[in-house]
């Protein structure tokens, strides 16, 4: 791979190129003292197809000028940004990393097996990214396309994001993917997987409008639910519930009244009607005569 990494202190600089070069998947290590140059490195990678692209980004948050975050926010806008990977020795802005999408977010000082799992999460992306004119992925195929169906089919890999969460001091990355249901807990959100759940200081309507795309559906405004995982809507009591999996790790969640008709359009495979507004009538908005 080639690798660009970007700090504002020479030798925190050196260590991260030192640290990067003693990887065996790593072939090149580009440096960047700021922002600037780093948007020059990457301009010439994408304009020049005899260049080397840029497989991924490791980046300082605190630089002057541009900080690591704005420069984030300016690869999303590329036409094939590279992942990025933030290294930095604030605990703070796991939160604000996820927002830009993040790869991984490493804390120094560093360490080699956390730098290895970061090219290990960069090495994965590339396996299931297609291949871009010019910069073909060395030795990994595209994904095929997923099969038409009536429900969303869950994001590629390549689009799996990541959630930092702080667990005694410590930044887990919770895939996207592994998150079976949300839960809104004020301004809060309680992710639950498989294997627990984890609270972020992230809204669920935040979530809902990120994930939507990703197969995620609001089902209660209390919950937000993986669209694929759902294997049952039936009535229970007065309401409708929805069941999440199969056998003992199976979970019932309430469907609200105005989720309702737009889920069960969804599941079979219609889109669901625009919600109606305190002035809609029962076939839709009511215009002006």
């Amino acid at each position: 791979m080639t690798v660009l990494a970007v700090d504002d202190e020479e030798p925190a600089l050196l260590e991260l190129a030192h640290l990067l070069g003693e990887d065996p998947r790593v072939d090149t290590v580009l440096t960047a003292p700021d922002a600037t140059e780093a948007l020059r490195i990457l301009h010439g990678s994408q304009a020049d197809a005899s260049t080397p692209a840029v497989d991924v980004v490791f980046l300082d948050i605190r630089m002057p000028g541009l900080d690591g975050l704005e420069l984030a926010r300016v690869l999303n806008a590329m036409a094939a940004p590279p992942p990025v990977v933030f290294v930095t020795a604030h605990d703070d802005r796991a939160v604000d990393a996820y927002e830009v999408g993040a790869v991984d977010y490493l804390l120094k000082p560093l360490r080699s097996e956390r730098l290895a799992g970061s090219l290990d999460r960069t090495v994965a992306l590339r396996a299931a990214r297609p291949a871009e004119p010019g910069h073909p992925p060395a030795g990994a195929p595209a994904t095929p396309p997923a099969p038409a169906g009536r429900r969303s089919a869950p994001a590629a890999v390549a689009d799996d994001e990541v959630v930092p969460v702080e667990l005694a001091g410590t930044t887990k990355l919770i895939p996207r993917s592994s998150i079976r249901f949300v839960e809104a807990q004020g301004d809060y959100a309680r992710l639950h997987t498989t294997d627990g759940s984890h609270l972020v200081r992230i809204p669920v309507s935040v979530l809902e409008d990120r994930w939507g795309d990703a197969g995620f559906v609001r089902i209660h405004r209390a919950y937000l639910v993986a669209l694929p995982l759902i294997t049952e809507l039936r009535m229970a009591g007065s309401g409708y519930v929805v069941r999440l999996g199969n056998g003992p790790n199976a979970v019932e969640l309430p469907v609200s009244r105005r989720h309702t008709a737009g889920l069960k359009r969804i599941l079979r495979g219609r889109p669901p009607r625009p919600q109606r507004g305190p002035e809609d009538g029962p076939d839709g908005p009511i215009l002006p005569r």
